[in-house]
C-alpha cells in the first residue's frame, strides 16, 4: 500500500505501478477500436445486411427484436428507414473505432461507442436471458473507463495536449 501523497508524475520519478497505470487502458482502447472498425466495415460490405428485408438484413433483424426490446419506439424509428439506420450504425461504429484507435477526441468517441452499445442493448440484446448473454451490455461497460479517462498514451489527444503545453510554456 502506498503512503506517499505526491504524484510521481510531477517529479518524473515513475515506478512500474505508475507506468502500468498509465498504460492500463491501452489494451481496452485497441480492442474496442479494432472491434468497432471491424463491425462497421463488416456491415458496410455486407449487401445482405444493408437490405430492408431478407435473411441477415437489418430490416428483418429490427422486425424480429421489435416486440422484445426495452424501447419498441426506438426500433419503430429504425424501421422507418432500416437501410439508412444500418448505414448510420455502420458509419458510427467506424468513426468511433477510428477515433478510439488513434486516440482522437477519445472521450467523445468512447461516448459514441457507449451510446451505440446502449441502443443495441436496449433493442437487439435486451431479451437475452440471462442478461449476460447479450454482449452489448459488456461493451457498454467497457466504454465507460474510456469516457472517464480518455487516452493518455499513444494517442493524438496526448500529442495535442503536449503541443499545447509546449506552446503555453513558450509564452511565459
Amino acid at each position: 500500500m502506498r503512503t506517499d501523497t505526491q504524484s510521481p508524475y510531477l517529479e518524473g520519478d515513475r515506478d512500474w505501478r505508475d507506468t502500468a497505470t498509465r498504460y492500463a487502458l491501452l489494451p481496452l482502447r485497441v480492442f474496442l477500436g479494432v472491434t468497432f472498425i471491424y463491425a462497421g466495415l463488416d456491415k458496410l460490405t455486407n449487401s445482405a445486411f444493408m437490405s430492408e428485408s431478407g435473411a441477415g438484413s437489418i430490416g428483418d433483424m429490427m422486425r424480429t427484436v421489435r416486440d422484445s426490446s426495452a424501447i419498441p419506439a426506438l426500433v419503430d424509428l429504425a424501421l422507418k428507414n432500416p437501410v439508412g439506420f444500418g448505414y448510420a450504425i455502420a458509419l458510427g461504429e467506424l468513426a468511433v473505432g477510428i477515433g478510439t484507435l488513434i486516440g482522437l477526441l477519445t472521450r467523445l468517441a468512447a461516448l459514441g461507442g457507449a451510446l451505440i452499445s446502449l441502443s443495441l442493448w436496449l433493442t437487439v440484446s435486451w431479451a437475452s436471458d440471462p442478461y449476460y448473454y447479450g454482449n452489448d451490455l459488456a461493451y457498454l461497460m467497457a466504454w465507460l473507463p474510456l469516457v472517464l479517462a480518455g487516452a493518455s498514451v499513444f494517442s493524438l489527444d496526448a500529442a495535442l495536449r503536449a503541443r499545447r503545453r509546449q506552446r503555453g510554456a513558450g509564452y511565459r
